[in-house]
């Protein structure tokens, strides 16, 4: 799909929830829709904690996607239920809504989502992780079931890895786009902030490094954030090599927050290794999205009930 400049007046703009059960793929597939990572991912459940904006500018198709969690139903906690409003409130704002499932599967959590979508918008059901399905045959009764379900507007069997099936999303979703102004400038990835996705890399880091070990409620806040413009080159070059800038630098110190004292020991790991190990993957990958050098300090701070506690929650960026 070819992305030019659009001619005055046709221009469409929507705002996109995608909503489902944990680990259905809802990130990856923002990531993919995206062209950049904007959202962590994880196999721990509740990896994606806040509203997430995505843009992408297709031609005169500007598709604002809102990644959401993950539709809590099995704790009743604070952390939860700020998750569970985050789901709502997305909800209340778009012009479409994306529910994601497992290609072949609906469960009861699947369900208390669907009950969720909004009546007088259009739901497009998105079979997610349609390469784990042997047998594509296998699918028809399954689809029938749904059309019972609900009358979805679009039915989209997909693997979000595959960029032909992420490619032909755009060209289901643009006619349901509402014509109108764009909302972002043509090359805008998303809304949130450098300093933003640095701490959500840093916990994205942390979940895949500590597995089911550690219990999900952890996060991760940023204490320091400093900015450094590159500096002028120190050396008159060799003759016909050209003087390579160094790029910017970021100085950044972090504290993970986690609730007992044996989860630090978790997150430290061995003589310190898991804990060197996280920030080193973390700055590694914030270099590469920035573009500019990294210097990474971690810290881990036991802060017992935080997730429990709405003041907690709001001192460390719940909405």
């Amino acid at each position: 799909m070819t992305e030019t400049t659009p001619t005055p007046g046709a221009q469409r703009c929507g705002l996109i929830a995608i909503v489902g059960r944990p680990n259905v793929g809802k990130s990856t597939l923002l990531n993919a829709l995206v062209g950049q990572k904007v959202s962590i991912t994880s196999k721990k459940a509740q990896t994606t904690r806040h509203r997430i904006t995505g843009v992408r500018t297709v031609a005169e198709n500007q598709f604002v996607f809102v990644d959401t969690p993950g539709f809590q139903t099995r704790h009743g906690n604070a952390l939860n239920r700020n998750l569970n409003r985050t789901v709502t409130g997305a909800l209340a704002d778009v012009d479409l809504v994306l529910l994601v499932v497992e290609a072949g599967r609906f469960g009861l959590d699947d369900a208390k989502v669907l009950a969720l979508c909004p009546k007088d918008k259009p739901v497009v059901l998105v079979a997610n992780k349609l390469d784990a399905v042997h047998r594509r045959q296998e699918l028809l009764p399954w689809l029938k079931d749904m059309q019972e379900r609900h009358p979805f507007t679009e039915y989209v069997p997909l693997s979000a890895k595959k960029a032909a099936d992420v490619e032909r999303l755009f060209s289901i979703l643009a006619p349901h786009l509402p014509q109108q102004d764009w909302f972002f400038e043509e090359d805008a990835l998303t809304d949130r902030s450098e300093r933003f996705l640095a701490s959500e890399l840093i916990r994205e880091k942390l979940f895949r490094l500590t597995g089911d070990e550690l219990p999900y409620s952890c996060t991760v806040v940023i204490d320091k954030w400093e900015e450094e413009d590159a500096p002028p080159p120190s050396a008159t070059p060799a003759k016909g090599k050209p003087v390579l800038p160094k790029p910017p630098l970021r100085r950044i110190a972090a504290s993970i927050v986690v609730e007992r004292e044996a989860h630090k020991g978790m997150v430290i790991g061995e003589g310190g290794e898991r804990l060197k190990r996280i920030g080193s993957e973390a700055r590694q990958e914030l270099e590469r999205l920035t573009e500019a050098r990294v210097f990474l300090e971690l810290f881990v701070k036991v802060r017992s009930g935080w997730a429990d506690s709405e003041e907690h929650l709001r001192s460390y960026g719940y909405e």
